[in-house]
């Protein structure tokens, strides 16, 4: 056990507000944006909502990103946090507090894709808002073309669970599709 001593040689960690480490999350969340956009569109139907989840989402990458050490992919890591905060978001029936960014402090705009999309992709859109929330999550990574692997690493499932899910979720889109 680690005790605290008064001549502590404990290296403090950096502040989060650091230029440095704020530009390598900033650079990392621009070029992974597109997963935040399918969660957000997937989990939230209307323009606000998915806004909101947006920026709840950002807040709390940005609140983690200290956590996040290489060790696995960004977006592997970042997809866990967003399908997280959106399955809170989503069953959240409780008045949440809302944070809000300053324009100066501003980190991403949430999109709203679904204006010019084609009618598959709006139809596939529709059958994936009427999954639970795992379901959604399954197929969203499924989409991305990540593998059983990295689907089951992101849930916290086997790659067979994630398999066979991913299978029957398939079947079921077909049926529904006809």
């Amino acid at each position: 056990m680690k005790t605290h001593s008064d001549s502590s040689q404990e290296v403090q960690a950096k502040p989060m507000t650091t230029p440095a480490l704020q530009e390598r999350f900033q650079s990392l969340l621009d070029d992974h944006k597109k997963i935040l956009y399918k969660v957000c569109n997937s989990y939230c139907r209307n323009r606000d909502d998915r806004e909101d989840l947006a920026q709840e989402i950002v807040i709390q990458l940005w609140q983690s990103f200290r956590s996040f050490d290489d060790r696995c992919r960004f977006s592997t890591w970042m997809y866990r946090i967003c399908l997280n905060v959106a399955i809170s978001f989503y069953r959240r029936e409780t008045t949440r507090t809302r944070y809000v960014l300053s324009d100066e402090d501003h980190l991403l705009n949430a999109i709203d894709e679904t204006a010019n999309q084609s009618d598959d992709i709006q139809v596939l859109y529709q059958f994936i808002a009427g999954l639970d929330p795992l379901h959604k999550a399954l197929v969203l990574l499924y989409l991305d073309g990540n593998s059983y692997l990295e689907i089951a690493d992101v849930l916290g499932i086997t790659e067979t669970n994630a398999a066979t899910k991913i299978s029957r979720l398939k079947q079921t889109m077909k049926q529904t599709m006809k």
